[in-house]
């Protein structure tokens, strides 16, 4: 198709198109069909190309699997409690001093692991203009609220000027401080982050760009290219990942994933336990392995590659850090080797 195409019309969309594709079997593809009946299916040429088997790390991540069909009795519709906590359409409002504005549910890609799975989706559509009044209207009432996190669905799916008056609109609010973007285009459709597009990112608030990605191969020479569009307009980049079974779950991994992040100028900042969404158990890794896995990597990469391991406690309660611990509960404090060291008892307290 020519490149003028709306994204949403390039993606491969549904079960028959991934098997022609030959991202499925034709065995598969009646189950891959029923999942599509409940949720969303797509993944964009950039991202299909970097399948190399149907198991591998970026397959895993969204091509639809049969499993996605069972729920485990710890699963949730609603895992973080972004419901009960949304007091306007388009508004999630968990910490007083942030709120979230998810002006679309479109994505360029659906994750398969996804933990708003039940609410994205093609048919997500925009927030309408009246909507998006009433969102500016209750933030700029509440100015305990000093940053703006936008998120969706996917906010760079927006149009450059749409998204360019949203961002004008959040600026213009007094006691908004910063504002954040997250996204999963500059990975997943870096041709779509156009000079244009980047170009409406450009604010006189600090706005901060965070990147989702979960496998070193997500940034292509395509999607480094995209996210320097964006650097040079002095806009910071982090990034996040999910801890994922069999995409992500080893040191190697991980390593790889931050150093690339790194190479990308990109400072990871995030590492998030998976949020227990309706069929994504075959995705879980247990804290206690997470934890081994960053602690493998302490002293091994940069401080700079270092994310903050995160879990959103299930009903709304919050993120909190669950990373390994140095510093043990009789004083002694342990190295990244595991060896244990005495504090000297004079030693003040740095706090």
């Amino acid at each position: 198709m020519p490149d003028g195409t709306p994204l949403h019309q390039r993606v491969l969309r549904d079960a028959p198109a991934l098997r022609v594709a030959g991202l499925i079997a034709p065995a598969q593809e009646a189950a891959v069909a029923a999942v599509e009946a409940r949720y969303a299916v797509a993944i964009t040429p950039a991202m299909a190309a970097l399948i190399e088997t149907a198991e591998d790390p970026i397959a895993r991540q969204f091509i639809p699997d049969a499993a996605e069909l069972t729920t485990a009795a710890h699963e949730s519709a609603d895992p973080i409690g972004d419901d009960a906590l949304s007091p306007i359409p388009g508004i999630v409002h968990r910490y007083a001093d942030r709120v979230l504005l998810k002006p679309t549910l479109i994505c360029p890609v659906y994750c398969r692991f996804c933990f708003r799975r039940e609410h994205v989706g093609p048919d997500g559509g925009l927030l309408k203009d009246a909507q998006l009044q009433a969102a500016y209207a209750w933030i700029a009432a509440r100015p305990a609220i000093r940053e703006v996190i936008l998120t969706g669905g996917d906010p760079l799916m927006l149009s450059p000027r749409r998204l360019a008056s949203i961002l004008g609109a959040l600026s213009a609010i007094p006691h908004v401080e910063t504002l954040r973007i997250h996204s999963r285009v500059p990975v997943a459709e870096p041709a779509r982050l156009s000079e244009e597009l980047a170009e409406a990112m450009a604010t006189e608030k600090p706005l901060f760009l965070v990147v989702h990605a979960n496998h070193a191969r997500e940034f292509t020479a395509a999607a480094r290219a995209a996210l320097r569009r964006v650097q040079r307009r002095a806009i910071p980049v982090l990034g996040q990942s999910v801890l994922l079974a069999g995409v992500n779950d080893s040191e190697a991994a991980l390593e790889d994933l931050f150093r690339a992040m790194l190479a990308a100028r990109v400072k990871p900042y995030y590492l998030h336990q998976l949020d227990a969404a309706p069929g994504t158990a075959r995705f879980h890794v247990p804290i206690a392995r997470g934890q081994a896995l960053l602690a493998g990597l302490r002293g091994r990469v940069t401080g700079l590659a270092w994310p903050t391991y995160v879990l959103d406690i299930p009903g709304g309660h919050g993120k909190v850090p669950i990373g390994p611990e140095y510093l043990e509960q009789t004083g002694a404090v342990r190295d990244p080797q595991g060896a244990h060291h005495a504090l000297a008892a004079h030693q003040p307290d740095r706090g």
